[in-house]
């Protein structure tokens, strides 16, 4: 009997093993199939709402193509600025058309707005066509009876100007063309700063 009886128990065992096999191999094949026909169904959802995008991996570098598209963006904002200067200064026939990068690079550097150097020549020189001779200096700053401040170029006067906005004026807290006018030109009964701000606003409006 003790020999049946282990018999038994044995199969019993041998038995409730492939049972649970069994089963356990059922559910994988079950859970299996699940996962398999809910990524299909996600991936003709998705084809469906984008349509045929070729070279387009779905489900991949989302992120990374969003942020492409916001930096394209921002860079043809940013490239349509020099055109604006560039445009703007030939329009009044100005000598510093060719300078039309270099002024948004400086503009840039020193984080001021694009149009100030513009505006502020456009105001003091007619954009440089009234200047004294061989002067370059389209700015009027450091003209006065003692002398008046000469450079070689309009690239090295470029240059030094939009050191001299940015370090007298605009670090001072001297942003607005009232402020600056206070100083720069203190002796204006108010035309100094209109007449800035009307050019900034002709720029900004594309009043070309």
């Amino acid at each position: 009997m003790n020999k049946i009886n282990r018999v038994i128990i044995t199969f019993g065992r041998f038995f409730f093993v492939m049972v649970f096999l069994g089963i356990s191999t059922l559910f994988v094949f079950i859970e299996a199939g699940s996962l398999f026909m809910s990524k299909s169904d996600g991936v003709n959802f998705l084809s469906k709402g984008f349509g045929n995008i070729s070279g387009v991996v779905l489900g991949e570098a989302n992120e990374d193509d969003s942020k492409e598209i916001v930096t394209s963006s921002t860079v043809v904002a940013s490239d349509a600025r020099p055109e604006i200067i560039r445009k703007y200064l030939e329009k009044y026939k100005s000598p510093l058309v060719p300078y039309s990068d270099l002024i948004f690079e400086l503009s840039q550097t020193y984080g001021f707005d694009y149009r100030w150097i513009v505006a502020i020549a456009q105001q003091e020189s007619n954009l440089c066509k009234k200047i004294p001779e061989e002067s370059y200096n389209c700015w009027g700053y450091g003209i006065h009876k003692s002398g008046t401040l000469r450079f070689e170029n309009y690239e090295i006067a470029l240059k030094s100007f939009a050191e001299y906005l940015d370090r007298v004026y605009f670090k001072k807290g001297l942003n607005t063309p009232e402020l600056i006018m206070k100083k720069y030109c203190p002796s204006s009964n108010g035309s100094w700063a209109f007449g800035v701000n009307q050019f900034m606003n002709e720029m900004e409006l594309g009043d070309i």
